[in-house]
């Protein structure tokens, strides 16, 4: 099982690397062309906006073919559209582009998850496999935009001319096709059988069950303390007057915590349940959120980016093993696309609130009004305990 989890998590690393260097290269280039920064916001926003209307469907495919027909369409999906880019480097080819990496990436993390929860033997396993798997994502976060910046600086006569963003994206192409390498000989597990009493099930039909309704709605105030930090970090960092240099060193620090609780969180997970790190880590980002607009140093800036980014790195893995111990083995690929869609559509929406309230009552009060609400529901995250009677429905 360690030799099928290690190449699942490479082949992640490369495919989801192949979305993330797209999503640096592809608004600096749109950039350097002459759009505004409303369109470049567009165009970010279509990295997520794709999941948010295929991961249902995304994940209804998964449960009916398993893991390798789901990944292949990802890989297409992605080598499409990094490969389009490199062609055609205008501005409705990036958008295209965008939001086939984005979808790439969904439907790929779906079938993969999926797969994971069913290799696993009981829910201590579920822990530890998806604490590993989590690794994934946090590494190709750093390796995609570090090799699309080398890349475009480098790999033209001038820095970021075109030739440089046309061999990022060549390069981009490459990637999803080292993921399937690295997946294609992995092992199917049994697809489970459609049964004729499972023909009508409705995706809303798992909101029904109180369970889901928690796991989803700690699971988007969680995912909003990842927006709200982005967003709202670098607009006090430029209220205090630091550099780009400053703001980024803070906010890479949260994502380098995120990525190291990540490699001890597997023995974490052995001596703790699932519903006390989810409820631990709602206290203790709203404990956070209360003091990060009252420090006015770049030191201590970076001491809350830190402490954030250990609190909220440990709960992808534990909503993860939740979801597959409360979903029946015929919808869990279902209940992933729903889970997804609701992230991702936090992701679209949530900059937008966040900007207009920040404009009315200040980036401080958004930190206040979000940490508040966060640390309230960690009541449902506690309420999370009765998982371990029985799985959901039908």
């Amino acid at each position: 099982m360690k030799r099928e989890l290690a190449k699942l998590i490479a082949g992640q690393i490369f495919l989801h690397a192949c979305m993330t260097g797209m999503r640096m290269a592809t608004p600096l280039l749109a950039l350097q062309q002459g759009y505004s920064t409303m369109a470049v916001g567009v165009l970010l926003a279509l990295f997520s906006l794709t999941q948010v209307f295929m991961a249902i469907p995304a994940g209804r495919f998964t449960d009916r073919h398993g893991l390798k027909r789901p990944v292949q369409i990802g890989v297409a999906l992605a080598c499409l559209g990094a490969g389009l880019a490199a062609i055609w480097p205008v501005f409705p080819v990036l958008c295209l582009g965008a939001l086939a990496t984005g979808g790439a990436t969904g439907i790929t993390v779906i079938a993969l998850q999926r797969h994971v929860g069913r290799i696993s033997a009981d829910a201590n396993q579920l822990k530890e496999t998806f604490s590993w798997l989590a690794i994934g994502p946090a590494a190709s976060n750093f390796m995609g935009p570090f090799f699309a910046g080398l890349m475009i600086d480098y790999a033209g006569a001038l820095p970021a001319d075109d030739d440089g963003f046309r061999a990022t994206f060549v390069m981009l192409t490459i990637f999803p096709l080292l993921a399937w390498l690295w997946i294609r000989n992995i092992e199917e597990k049994t697809i489970e059988p459609q049964l004729p009493e499972h023909a009508n099930a409705r995706v809303w039909d798992l909101l029904h069950e109180p369970l889901m309704r928690r796991l989803l709605f700690v699971n988007w105030l969680l995912s909003s303390c990842w927006d709200v930090h982005t967003f709202v970090v670098p607009v006090l960092g430029h209220e205090r007057g630091f550099s780009a240099s400053v703001v980024g060193t803070i906010l890479g620090s949260f994502a380098v915590a995120s990525a190291m609780i990540r490699v001890i969180l597997p023995w974490i997970a052995r001596h703790l349940q699932e519903y006390r790190l989810l409820t631990g880590a709602m206290i203790c980002s709203g404990l956070i959120f209360a003091v990060y607009p009252l420090f006015d140093s770049a030191l201590a800036m970076g001491i809350c980016s830190v402490c954030l980014g250990v609190v909220l790195g440990v709960v992808q893995p534990m909503v993860m093993s939740t979801l597959h111990q409360i979903t029946p083995a015929h919808r869990q690929g279902e209940a992933l696309g729903l889970r997804i869609m609701t992230v991702n559509a936090s992701s679209v929406a949530m900059p937008l609130i966040f900007g207009a309230a920040g404009a009315v009552v200040g980036v401080s009060v958004v930190f206040w009004v979000v940490g508040t609400a966060v640390a309230s529901g960690a009541p449902q995250a506690w309420r999370l305990r009765p998982k371990l009677k029985k799985p959901l429905g039908p």
